[in-house]
């Protein structure tokens, strides 16, 4: 049976065991329903203890999860991969997400935007795993080199899908997939827009292309204009816009491809002396130079605690 308190679970014993609503799972819950817990599941238990007045047994799924959990990050790390993870806490030294039912740290060396603990509370951020230690309960994630990852793959040109989430005079700051970009009012449209409200609200979907983005600062460019197939579009007709997205966005690139070509023949014909030479992409040298290392700022760190232990 299940009850607000937790479950009574038969194990085959003289007496029933119990497992109260705390062990039942490494997420905070009210009834264990909302863990999945009813009458009649057969589940494999672990034993934390007894009570003193009738000796029954007190039982534990959380335990069992809380080890997946660190096996979990473990792997995650291995596999060098971004996941998400909800800012629910903070410090001086950065803020606490919760990741696979465990509390990491996120200290604000590794933050890529300069928001404080306040405003990222609630927030989702895509995260990877710089310190995965069971043992000493510490857990260290980064965003700024998920943001890192994500941006190495938006190559100038390429269209993305977006969410609008905020609007200033200046323009409109657009979350494309965890990195904020702003789409600057002179990027919107060929014509002029004088009130951004008009074309966008909070919310609104939209595609964008990147104009350009600065990995260090993980500033991004967007431009809707580009995108227009003809001018005006975005004030007039944007649900033609978002259709001929990728096609307009094609165009700019091939266009963008024939002007660079051009510029290397050029710096070949007139240097010769220079002994560079194109290769089979029409590339000339390197084109960007290595991220630097990020140091951590790994100050006031706290434990890596599971998710239902903690108390506000």
């Amino acid at each position: 049976m299940t009850d607000n308190g937790g479950a009574v679970v038969d194990i085959i014993a003289k007496a029933s065991a119990s497992l109260p609503v705390q062990e039942a799972c490494i997420h905070r819950i009210k009834h264990v329903s909302e863990a999945g817990i009813y009458p009649g599941l057969v589940e494999e238990f672990v034993i934390i203890g007894e009570k003193p007045s009738d000796d029954s047994l007190i039982l534990s799924l959380r335990a069992i999860q809380y080890d997946l959990a660190w096996e979990r990050c473990r792997q995650l790390q291995a596999e060098d991969v971004v996941v998400k993870g909800k800012v629910v806490g903070g410090n001086k030294g950065g803020v606490v997400a919760v990741v696979e039912g465990l509390r990491g740290f996120v200290p604000f060396s590794q933050i890529s935007t300069k928001s404080t603990a306040e405003e990222l509370i609630d927030k989702e951020l895509p995260l990877k795993f710089v310190e995965v230690d069971e043992e000493q309960s510490r857990l260290v994630l980064s965003n700024r080199k998920a943001m890192a990852d994500s941006q190495a793959q938006l190559g100038i040109g390429s269209v993305v899908l977006g969410t609008v989430q905020s609007l200033k005079p200046y323009g409109a700051f657009i979350d494309i997939g965890g990195i904020n970009g702003l789409l600057h009012v002179s990027q919107i449209s060929h014509d002029r827009v004088s009130d951004i409200s008009t074309v966008l609200q909070p919310g609104d979907t939209l595609k964008v292309m990147i104009l350009s983005h600065d990995r260090e600062r993980g500033r991004v460019s967007l431009s809707t204009k580009k995108l227009e197939p003809t001018p005006g579009d975005m004030i007039r007709n944007p649900k033609l816009v978002f259709e001929k997205a990728d096609e307009m966005a094609q165009t700019f690139r091939q266009r963008i491809a024939q002007a660079e070509a051009m510029a290397r023949a050029d710096m070949l014909r007139f240097q010769p002396e220079s002994g560079l030479s194109l290769s089979s992409d029409g590339i000339l040298g390197p084109l960007t130079p290595d991220l630097p290392a990020e140091g951590l700022d790994l100050s006031d760190i706290p434990p890596a605690e599971e998710e239902a232990a903690y108390s506000e």
